[in-house]
């Protein structure tokens, strides 16, 4: 009898600490948080970053400033994140043309021998009609998502005003008219 208290505490304590992991890892941000930009980041400059582009040329967060910047934090691994690309893919294309870019800056350790045929092979149903990623694409680093105040999950997004402030950030996978009504807000 006592084993088996012994293994049902030992099975409850893994349950408990799989579920506080779960939420950690999904970034669940207080509604509260939520309410006044999300994750604290309000009004704080972007961080200034340079990291590689798929053609090895340098690229940097303060030559897009000017412009709207949703920088997503992403790995080819990560399921949440291949359901979030099809909607960054339509963002791109409708908010484009108003002085908006998304960045995925990609997190796999493998760099850009995992991450570059990831790009030209995957094809996502986008309205339809099937797409590659049309967005820019950079090889991130722990050290840019360290400056962004660290990365639990993927995905994890920071929304970047024209004057190069962030707005909001969001951690883990949001839905998609959540993410374009942040957008819109700032275009």
């Amino acid at each position: 009898m006592k084993k088996a208290i012994i293994i049902v505490a030992t099975v409850m304590a893994m349950i408990g600490a799989t579920v506080y992991a779960d939420r950690a890892t999904r970034g669940s941000v207080p509604k509260k948080t939520m309410a006044d930009g999300g994750g604290g980041v309000e009004g704080k400059p972007a961080p200034e970053i340079t990291l590689k582009d798929l053609n090895g040329k340098d690229v940097s967060l303060a030559d897009l400033k000017g412009k709207v910047v949703f920088v997503n934090f992403w790995a080819t691994w990560c399921e949440p994140c291949r359901i979030e690309i099809p909607w960054l893919i339509d963002m791109q294309a409708r908010y484009g043309p108003k002085g908006f870019t998304v960045v995925g800056v990609a997190m796999d350790e493998e760099g850009k021998s995992v991450v570059a045929p990831f790009i030209n092979n995957e094809h996502f149903d986008v309205n339809g009609q099937k797409q590659t990623m049309s967005y820019p694409i950079w090889l991130g680093t722990d050290d840019a998502a360290e400056k962004f105040g660290g990365i639990l999950g993927y995905p994890t997004s920071f929304l970047i005003s024209r004057d190069g402030k962030q707005v909001r950030k969001f951690q883990g996978l949001e839905g998609y008219d959540v993410l374009s009504k942040a957008i819109e807000g700032q275009l």
